[in-house]
């Protein structure tokens, strides 16, 4: 029996204009009152994925930051889980993106930092919900690093490139595509499997009992941590080639189509 859903926002509860489907809320709405947990596991940074479960009236703690970051999102709002990425690091992914004049979003403390207020940092925050500060990363500590983000709205082949790139120059990092644009560095220990098998653990429910969910390649670690695996219709073909079923988009409410597949 499943007792534990674990799933991704953007392209798989999320929709491409960044609003639920009446039909998502209502089947985690019924999750929830049928004492079945929910979990979000994404790349976005606490203080966005706290707004989208108390939207969606969750309780349970939220999987930040591909997994850097486990928070509760009620009460003292306690870390339960936290990875980051050390200095010496950050500073050379920091410099590399100068060098080759690449986009960097920096979150340090659960704040987004720019160097510059362009273009990508404007379009990045307006569709998340995001605030941001602008601030030379040379003056920051660098001292709680969840993550580091490369973007190319432009060109997802050079995403493609500095992914391969630096997997290669840093093999201690968690480096992950987690949209076409997106190219992500990480504590290696920051994974959504690993936060999710951290929960898991601390609540006593085993893998056979958690079904999870994503899209991108970013949940690969996700869906290998599940008993029963789901890629999204709309999702990469890296991810369906693991999967125990590709449900149908987010489009077409893939999300509730494998809940009532599995669970009802």
């Amino acid at each position: 029996m499943i007792k534990l859903i674990a799933t991704d926002i953007d392209g798989t509860i999320l929709k491409d204009d960044f609003t639920f489907s009446d039909g998502v809320k209502k089947c985690i709405k019924t999750l929830k009152e049928n004492g079945i947990h929910v979990i979000i596991a994404t790349g976005r940074m606490y203080s966005s994925t706290k707004i989208i479960s108390n939207e969606l009236g969750l309780e349970e703690p939220v999987i930040s930051y591909q997994g850097a970051l486990v928070k509760n999102t009620v009460g003292d709002e306690e870390v339960i889980y936290q990875k980051n990425v050390d200095v010496k690091t950050a500073k050379e992914i920091i410099a590399w993106a100068k060098e080759n004049n690449i986009h960097i979003n920096l979150y340090d403390k659960d704040i987004l930092y720019v160097e510059n207020d362009d273009y990508i940092v404007q379009r990045y925050s307006n569709e998340r919900y995001t605030k941001y500060q602008i601030k030379p990363f040379d003056e920051l500590e660098l001292t709680q690093i969840h993550k580091l983000l490369a973007i190319d709205f432009n060109n997802p082949d050079k995403v493609t490139q500095w992914k391969n790139e630096m997997s290669a120059k840093y093999p201690n990092l968690h480096i992950v595509k987690s949209t076409p644009y997106f190219c992500e560095f990480s504590n290696c220990d920051a994974t959504k499997g690993k936060a999710l098998n951290y929960l898991c653990d601390l609540w006593g429910i085993k893998q056979e009992e958690v079904l999870c969910i994503g899209d991108q390649d970013n949940d690969l670690e996700l869906l290998s941590a599940g008993g029963v695996k789901v890629a999204m219709g709309n999702g990469t073909q890296n991810l369906k080639n693991i999967a125990d079923f590709v449900t149908d988009t987010v489009d077409n409410d893939g999300f509730v189509k494998a809940v009532n597949k599995f669970i009802w």
